[in-house]
């Protein structure tokens, strides 16, 4: 018998609701009331979340978010900056030591990237898991989507989602980001570079390195269609059967509370 997750829709949320509920699924997993969760969302307005310990300042380009209409927003797992927009977010909350997690943060990602691959596969997407050689370089760049880390989805050598992970309180929180459409100019737009000319060869080079999931598709794919394939691909590849499940309103006055934390400038920029 498969083991049964909740699974919350919880559409478009603003960058600072989206962080908190994740917080708050995570709290309530670690208390044991509730099960291990999958969790879909979009972002409205378009956010820009920063990694754990990323630097603010010299590396985004606050202005140029704000005349975006973009928030910012610190999560609390670690990485580089992303640009959330026209895309399908995921989160996975699953206690450490639940048996079909392994030990290891690699292990981990291996583990929850089974679902991520089938969803592609459920598009018509032919994916694959990057296994980066040797050590991967580190550039200096801010940007996320510049290289894919280890187990994430790659398409024809291109990163096609994004993830991260932190492990709190007993928990593992997993969250990621699958574009449907990258505007690029909108993203180079939100990083510090030295002059113009760098930052458009950096947006140039950008399209050998990512796509979205419309650059790829043999078909047009919107939001609700992905979220379908995806929730499928988890199922089959965490071998799980997703439980819908609803806030009740004492959960949804916790999130709220949680809220103004994401929403401080102490928060956010304090890096």
């Amino acid at each position: 018998m498969k083991e049964t997750w909740y699974f919350v829709d919880s559409g478009h949320g603003t960058p600072s609701f989206n962080m908190a509920l994740d917080e708050a699924l995570l709290n309530w997993h670690s208390q044991g009331e509730i099960p291990p969760v999958l969790r879909f969302y979009g972002w409205k307005p378009a956010g820009i979340s920063v990694g754990y310990f990323q630097k603010v300042n010299g590396k985004i380009d606050v202005k140029g978010a704000r005349q975006h209409g973009i928030e910012l927003v610190r999560r609390q797992t670690g990485g580089r900056a992303v640009l959330h927009d026209q895309e399908l977010t995921y989160s996975v909350l699953v206690s450490e030591d639940h048996e079909a997690m392994p030990a290891s943060v690699k292990g981990a990602y291996l583990a929850i990237s089974h679902g991520l691959l089938e969803g592609f596969k459920n598009l018509g997407i032919e994916a694959e898991f990057a296994v980066p050689e040797g050590k991967l370089e580190t550039t200096d760049s801010a940007v996320c989507f510049e290289e894919p880390s280890w187990y994430e989805l790659i398409v024809a050598g291109k990163k096609a989602a994004g993830s991260a992970q932190t492990r709190k309180k007993g928990v593992i929180l997993q969250h990621g980001s699958i574009p449907l459409h990258v505007d690029k100019v909108k993203l180079f737009d939100l990083f510090v570079f030295p002059n113009d000319h760098v930052k458009e060869r950096a947006r140039r080079a950008f399209g050998d390195k990512a796509v979205a999931i419309n650059e790829v598709s043999k078909h047009p794919i919107n939001f609700e269609e992905a979220k379908q394939a995806f929730k499928t691909g988890f199922e089959r590849g965490l071998d799980i059967e997703l439980k819908p499940f609803k806030l009740s309103e004492e959960q949804v006055a916790e999130v709220h509370a949680l809220e103004s934390k994401y929403k401080s400038e102490e928060w956010n920029y304090s890096r």
